[in-house]
């Protein structure tokens, strides 16, 4: 029986100058710094699906994170397979040759042999699934148009914080061996999964990706994932299965369907690496698999063969080798242990305009003393050795938080650049220091009001101010609730008399007595003339200038 390859299975990189068994590139580059053993030092590494992956990033290779835009925006959540993804870029994992916002653009076929890409996928078709790990109801559906706005957000967001991060983290980090020119940085391309899964009939995807899987095997990874994943709330396939709400098909899919795009991305770009959190795993392990089952058939199977129905599910630990790997990062959690999410209600959003720079640095600057060691080797580019010394000192002056407080500055400044620190310290001030009385006013409000130029490539390009500007002449004198509505910490009257009634009012940072509805702002409330403070409880704050 004569025994050829399966066209539509058979790696892209066959019959060029790649290794035609693992598509790896022959690359002779050897790098000085190991960008595995540096995010294990940092705690950064919740899992590897084999040792043997520390070897494999001596010299360049393809990584590639998925990235879900079921919102506008990532989340705190998402930063620290971000932050991964960077040190990936920053010791020399790929060549920047070009930013590609959409797959059609441009191809990586060109891309010299010795260098890697960086692959942040936006999951276009998997996103309008939802991935089912850790959840314990089904995703909402996102209408089509509402999936294009989010996959175009998401990218931009991806590609700015992949280039303005590399002079941030080189500024807290210069090392010898270290990259220093732009030319030993990564590629950034950013992939959507519609490209190849969109046109995909269900039959040709079912006869082709289906056949490669089994039911017991998708099954069993999601109680490995119970098992390994060092989470406490992750809900399981299985445990789906057994509740009220079940689990539907479309759900059920998603590990298939991110298993097919590590094996196209294998294909197309000599993709090796994925990186995802903790909960990731299981689907990870299946694009793995896949990748290897796809690699004997082409080479071995012939046309009108059976797939092979063996179990070769890949190992996770150990020191083998395969043709792909993955490595899982721990996922933040709540103080119950919740993992943050988008939906759950407790999502601080990496957008300025959904979650500010002061919110975000209010957000680390809670840090438990237990956690901040941790938190600081993850979302910082200090180095390791600096860090211990941060923690002695931390540790000796408790009453200081001094560790909480550069964890909130570098992890404010990577996300947001100079500008929105410099806004989230002014606003800290404002609301959690002295008497705003006593303060110098117009240096806070100015760093409040700065917006650079149109034309700026920082960071804070994308902030919007700080500071809400209403008309004096129908706020002063008026009733408290009226302004209290306007500012946005309340969205009706009943809300806004209901928090004057439990005392949860400031002004300026004296709390109004509660019930007291008569309350109005006047002239000796406003600092510079103009401005006003006002606060809602514990994490609703305002500047407003009246003008």
């Amino acid at each position: 029986m004569q025994r050829v390859a399966r066209p539509s299975l058979l790696p892209t990189c066959w019959g060029t100058r790649r290794d035609p068994i693992t598509c790896r590139s022959f690359a002779t580059t050897r790098l000085a710094r190991n960008v595995v053993k540096e995010l294990q030092a940092r705690g950064m590494v919740a899992d590897l699906t084999s040792r043997s992956v520390t070897k494999h990033v001596e010299r360049p290779v393809t990584v590639y994170l998925g990235v879900d835009p079921s919102a506008s925006s990532l989340h705190v959540g998402n930063l620290a397979a971000l932050v991964g993804l960077l040190h990936f870029r920053l010791q020399g994992h790929t060549a920047i040759a070009l930013v590609c916002p959409s797959a059609r653009q441009s191809s990586c076929s060109a891309f010299p042999t010795d260098h890697s890409c960086l692959f942040p996928q936006i999951g276009g078709a998997t996103g309008s699934v939802g991935d089912p790990s850790g959840r314990s109801t089904e995703r909402n559906a996102l209408s089509s148009s509402q999936l294009d706005t989010n996959v175009r957000a998401i990218t931009s967001q991806v590609t700015g914080f992949l280039d303005r991060g590399v002079p941030f983290a080189q500024s807290r980090n210069r090392r010898r061996d270290s990259p220093e020119s732009e030319s030993s940085l990564g590629q950034i391309r950013v992939e959507n999964n519609l490209d190849w899964l969109g046109g995909m009939g269900l039959l040709q995807f079912l006869s082709s990706a289906g056949k490669m899987a089994r039911i017991s095997t998708m099954l069993s990874r999601e109680r490995i994932g119970t098992q390994i994943f060092r989470f406490s709330a992750v809900h399981s396939v299985k445990s789906r299965l057994e509740s009220s709400s079940g689990l539907s098909f479309t759900e059920f899919s998603y590990q298939l369907l991110q298993a097919f795009d590590f094996l196209t991305l294998h294909q197309r770009h000599n993709c090796t690496i994925q990186l995802g959190g903790s909960d990731q795993l299981g689907n990870i392990m299946s694009g793995i698999e896949m990748i290897r089952k796809n690699q004997l058939q082409a080479q071995t199977l012939p046309v009108d063969a059976t797939p092979p129905t063996t179990n070769m599910e890949p190992r996770v630990g150990g020191d083998h080798e395969d043709p792909a790997y993955g490595i899982t990062m721990p996922l933040l959690t709540t103080a119950s242990g919740e993992k943050f999410g988008k939906s759950a209600g407790n999502a601080i959003w990496l957008d300025p305009g959904m979650t500010s720079p002061f919110e975000l640095y209010q957000f680390f600057l809670r840090t438990t003393d237990e956690e901040v060691h941790k938190y600081l080797k993850i979302f910082t580019f200090v180095r390791v050795i600096e860090l211990e010394a941060i923690m002695a000192d931390h540790k000796a002056h408790l009453e200081q938080r001094v560790a909480q407080k550069i964890l909130a500055a570098e992890a404010t400044e990577l996300v947001h650049g100079a500008l929105g620190l410099r806004q989230a310290i002014a606003a800290t001030s404002l609301f959690y220091g002295s008497d705003p009385a006593t303060l110098d006013l117009v240096p806070i409000i100015e760093a409040l009001e700065a917006t650079p130029t149109s034309n700026s490539t920082q960071p804070e390009a994308q902030l919007p101010s700080m500071i809400l500007n209403l008309p004096k002449e129908e706020f002063l004198g008026q009733a408290l609730e009226k302004i209290v509505i306007a500012s946005g910490l309340a969205t009706s009257k009943t809300q806004a008399r209901r928090a004057i009634d439990q005392g949860l009012i400031s002004i300026n940072g004296t709390k109004v007595a509660p019930k007291k509805h008569q309350r109005s702002i006047e002239v000796d409330d406003l600092l510079l003339d103009r401005v006003v403070l006002l606060k809602m409880g514990k994490q609703g704050n305002k500047v407003v200038v009246l003008e």
